[in-house]
């Protein structure tokens, strides 16, 4: 369902879901999107009054997305073009050997080395996400486990996965899930987003307590975290 609201001579639209939870969940998505999260009951009504009430924040998040371009990267994938691992930029270099099975990728003299048979971008792509993720899973754990020494509580669990709207999250369970974006940022904010969900398995929510504990690890945590919030929409394929 597509509603809208104004905030003053501007009109905003906006998507609703619905889901069982007691509160409304706004989410503002690069380039313009926003999709707000409503109880099952909730009137359009209701929905429009809640959400106009945030219009400032929306408006505010909708073009600081403007001014920084956030469009995602549209890939090519030839020479030379650059790709992001730990906050440096390395160049794409595609060897073409029809007598090799399988798309090889590696990171070697300050280039991405691919090795393949075919010219098929997506078949490409996929072997980049995939040495993404197995490096994402690599650092991750060892990041966490430097960390570790800061809490009283292990992870239950290390997942790298897809997730296209976090960076990373903790479950009841404790169980940790890692974007595998996360390991084309900076090792300064890959420490920020371990330390954070790291923090979760102590505070589940985000209150005075949860950033208390972040910052006693990390008292510069808010400049990692700006740096996500600039560079975040770089670090994709």
């Amino acid at each position: 369902m597509k509603l809208e609201f104004k905030y003053g001579a501007r009109s905003v639209s906006f998507n609703v879901v619905r889901a069982k939870r007691k509160t409304v969940k706004i989410v503002v998505s690069p380039p313009d999107q926003v999709v707000v999260t409503v109880p099952m009951t909730m009137n359009k009504n209701q929905i429009i009054d809640i959400v106009s009430t945030k219009g400032k924040w929306i408006v505010k998040k909708m073009d600081y997305f403007k001014e920084m371009d956030c469009l995602p990267y549209k890939r090519e994938y030839v020479n030379g073009e650059l790709f992001m691992y730990l906050g440096n930029y390395y160049p794409l270099q595609i060897q073409y050997d029809p007598s090799i099975k399988k798309t090889v990728v590696a990171l070697s003299d300050d280039q991405f080395i691919i090795k393949t048979n075919t010219n098929n971008k997506e078949v490409i792509k996929k072997a980049m996400e995939q040495w993404y993720r197995a490096m994402a899973k690599k650092v991750i754990e060892e990041r966490v486990k430097y960390y570790q020494k800061y809490f009283y509580i292990e992870p239950k669990d290390i997942k790298v996965k897809e997730q296209k709207k976090r960076w990373g999250s903790c479950t009841h369970e404790n169980r940790l899930l890692f974007n595998w974006r996360c390991i084309m940022g900076t090792l300064e904010s890959l420490d920020y987003i371990v330390v954070h969900e790291m923090s979760h398995m102590i505070h589940k929510d985000h209150s005075k307590q949860f950033w208390s504990l972040v910052e006693s690890i990390l008292p510069d945590y808010k400049i990692r975290k700006l740096w996500l919030r600039n560079n975040g929409i770089k670090m994709d394929i």
